[in-house]
């Protein structure tokens, strides 16, 4: 935000951490994506991962941006989709993982593309699927539980940059230059 004396930096951030937009191969089969670099997003204490998948209607690729989790490297290729196997780095709905799996960048809708446990080290976990497997319960990384449908998607993995706040701050002007 904006105060008279403080104003994040804003002009510097890479952009928005959103997952793929929910298309046709992603609700029926995967798509596969390479992770081309991660990097820092000033006022993000997670580092980013960039992702590029190719784009199923149009001769071109796309770029997403995520947070990234831990155990994700450059020039590793991640898949996302209803078919997509249980790997970390991989994005698939919380309807197809099984009880116990943790995760980060959840969904908190069906298809708005991430909301849940996106800051460094948080995570969420696969609490239990109803019987007739439309809802999912997640435990947040608050310890709250919430009921999702279970065709929100997740990316599976902690999200990376845990222990940020271990280090004492120590001096005034470590959190001056943080947004720098």
């Amino acid at each position: 935000g904006k105060s008279l004396i403080f104003s994040a930096k804003t002009r510097l951030r890479k952009g928005a951490v959103k997952l793929r937009a929910v298309d046709y191969a992603e609700r029926h089969g995967f798509m596969k994506g390479l992770v081309k670099n991660i990097i820092h997003d000033p006022g993000r204490g997670a580092p980013m991962a960039e992702v590029v998948f190719h784009d199923p209607y149009h001769y071109k690729l796309c770029k997403e941006r995520w947070v990234a989790v831990e155990g994700l490297h450059t020039g590793q290729f991640v898949y996302c989709g209803s078919k997509a196997q249980l790997s970390v780095g991989n994005v698939l709905p919380l309807g197809k993982m099984p009880e116990g799996t943790v995760i980060s960048m959840c969904e908190d809708k069906a298809a708005d593309r991430g909301r849940l446990a996106r800051a460094s080290g948080c995570s969420c976990m696969v609490v239990g699927h109803s019987d007739d497997g439309k809802k999912t319960r997640i435990r947040l990384p608050s310890g709250s539980r919430k009921t999702v449908p279970s065709t929100c998607r997740a990316v599976v993995g902690i999200a990376a940059g845990g222990g940020r706040m271990d280090k004492p701050v120590l001096k005034a002007g470590n959190n001056f230059h943080k947004y720098k």
